[in-house]
Order: C-alpha cells, then structure tokens, then sequence
C-alpha cells in the first residue's frame, strides 16, 4: 500500500487499502455514518465497499443521480434534509463513494453541515482517483457556472482501491486520462512522453500512473493550498475548457465528460500558448496531435463564441475583469497569470476548429 501525506491529511492507494480505512473508522464506531452515491458506484462498487468494511448494518445509503448537472444546491439542501431527519450530530461521518461529482459534493456538504462534520473519499472512477478527490477543493456549480460555490476544506483520508477501474467504461478512463496529460504538460516532460504511448490498456500501469499524478498534484498543492499563485498551474486547460463543458452540459442531449472538455481546452490553451509564451510550433502540433488521437473532435461552430466568453467572465480565476489563463512555456513547464485577450481566446477557438475540420 502506498502512502501519500497531503498538507492536513492522506491518500493511500493499493489492493489492502480497506485494512487501514477499517482502522481509520473504529474512531466513528459509535456515530452516525452515511454512504453518498450515485446509480453507477452503487451498483459496481458498493457491495465490495460494504463487504470489505464490514458496514452491512451500520451505515445509511444515500444515492444520487450521476452527472455534473447533479451537483447543484438543490441536491444539497436533500442530503442536508437528510442528515436533519436521521437527527446527524456534528461527530457524523460521510463517506463518498464515486467519482468527481459525489466527492466534490459530498465535500461540500460535509464541509457545510453543522459547520462542518468529517468526511473521507473513496473515488471510484479515474478522474476522481487522480485529480477530483485530491487537493482539497469541494464545491458545486450554479446556474451553470462551474464550481463557483465551494470551500477548502480536505477530507480525513483518501481511499484509493485501483480495482474500481475495472467498473468503467473506455468513455470514463478516458476522461480522467486527460487531466493525467494535464499533470504531464504543466510538471513533467517523462510522464508525458509515457502517457502518451499508452497506459491505460494495461491494468497493471494504473497504480503506477495514480500515483505520480498524485505526487504532481500534491507537491503543487503542498505549497499553495488555497491558489494564491503556484496552484493555478493545475488549471492549464480549465478556463476554456470549463466554458466548453458548462455550454455542453445546457445544450447538448450527450453532455461532454469533465474531461473530453478539458482535452479540447488544452489544445486551445496550448495554442494561446505558442503565440504569448512561445510555446514552440513542434510542441503545439505534438500536443494537439495527442489529444485528437485519445479524443473524438468536438463539433465547435462560431455561433457558441459569445456564450464561451461570458461563461469565461465568470471563471473564479479571474481578476479584475481579465482573462486570466495558466499557459504552457514548453512540455513539462507552465506560467500562470497571463491576462489573454478576447481577440486571441478567438482565434485559439478557430485554431481548434480548424486542426479537426
């Protein structure tokens, strides 16, 4: 089992991962526990997670339908009254089973109930396992703006059982598979060249590429907990990427997956790249070439610009009405606050459509 000390708690990852969260949870043998779920890790993860905890009648269920459009303050104020109507005192616990959505939410609402009671995730999809349940940010979306209510706030542990992986869809690998990329295009050139030959067909690579995007995340986090300035790396891709997401999640009957959306970010983001830091036209080509074999094209016509734009006004990383972007210098090394005109998110935009007409 692999051990990862974060800035106020833990991660563990392997196999025997239940052995020490069952020691974690003889603390709360006398208190409230709830389990947050959704239909997907209720029906392929809970019955190993109950069996391996030995939780069967000591435990309340909650589920939840999947799906960002689900991780809104309607959801919460139900689990809330949830929590009032089982009398939940401030020693209660929540466990969060799931992917990015139940750990942010169900962060959030730990970090929120009663002033806050205790909380341990346990992701179950590989978006959640690498980037979502680490790091400390819980939070919802609102009216369609991502993410912009929320605390930080980390949880007591961090359970990380790679054999969840074998429940998800190539859709759903993929996904999480991007903001590993992500991890090697901000911090390190190695992982991204073994990235992108391949990890995901051989389940024997997983533990390994969780852990190290673990590592570049927390090393990042470790020094700026709350982004004041460092952290902001890990948004390389995310203030386009998160516009792309949030107008799918409202108009399209298939919504883009967190991650699909951030892989078409990253490409634009590398293009602002190349023209404000000069980011080389080899690397420009080489990244946006990777994507596009992991990832299908994602169908952008210019008509959407404007909605991209305000959604983008609204991004919390935002300062003084700018466009504020982390961009990438080269492979394995990024900047953060660079102010980017309308003019250029336009023209990266264009440069996307074109490279996948």
């Amino acid at each position: 089992m692999k051990k990862i000390k974060t800035k106020g708690s833990q991660v563990i990852i392997g196999e025997d991962v239940f052995i020490a969260l069952k020691k974690t949870l003889k603390a709360y043998a006398s208190h409230k526990k709830f389990l947050l779920v959704d239909e997907n890790s209720f029906t392929h993860c809970v019955s190993e997670f109950i069996v391996q905890t030995d939780l069967t009648n000591d435990i309340e269920i909650i589920e939840i339908e999947s799906g960002e459009e689900n991780k809104t303050l309607e959801i919460c104020q139900h689990i809330w009254q949830t929590f009032l109507d089982f009398n939940a005192d401030r020693k209660t616990l929540l466990i969060n089973l799931g992917g990015g959505v139940i750990t942010d939410l169900g962060g959030f609402i730990a970090s929120t109930y009663k002033r806050g009671i205790d909380f341990i995730n346990v992701p179950t999809t590989l978006l959640a396992q690498i980037d979502a349940s680490v790091g400390g940010k819980v939070g919802i979306d609102f009216n369609h703006y991502k993410n912009v209510i929320g605390v930080f706030n980390e949880p007591q542990l961090v359970v990380i059982y790679p054999y969840f992986l074998k429940t998800l869809n190539k859709r759903q690998m993929l996904s999480g598979y991007a903001e590993a990329l992500k991890h090697g295009l901000i911090a390190d050139k190695l992982y991204w060249k073994m990235l992108q030959a391949g990890l995901l067909s051989d389940a024997n690579n997983w533990e390994k590429l969780i852990e190290t995007s673990i590592e570049i995340k927390n090393n990042i986090v470790k020094n700026d907990f709350e982004e004041k300035g460092e952290r902001k790396k890990l948004n390389f891709g995310h203030t386009i990427g998160h516009a792309i997401e949030s107008h799918s999640l409202k108009h399209d009957q298939l919504p883009l997956l967190h991650g699909e959306a951030i892989a078409v970010g990253m490409i634009c983001e590398a293009y602002l790249s190349h023209i404000k830091l000069n980011l080389s036209s080899k690397e420009l080509k080489e990244i946006s070439d990777t994507f596009l074999i992991y990832f299908n094209p994602y169908p952008i016509n210019e008509s959407f610009f404007n909605h991209y734009l305000e959604l983008m006004k609204n991004d919390k990383k935002n300062e003084n009405d700018t466009y504020n972007f982390t961009l990438l210098k080269k492979i394995g090394e990024a900047e953060f606050n660079h102010e980017v005109s309308v003019e250029n998110i336009v023209e990266s935009l264009k440069y996307y459509i074109s490279i996948t007409k």
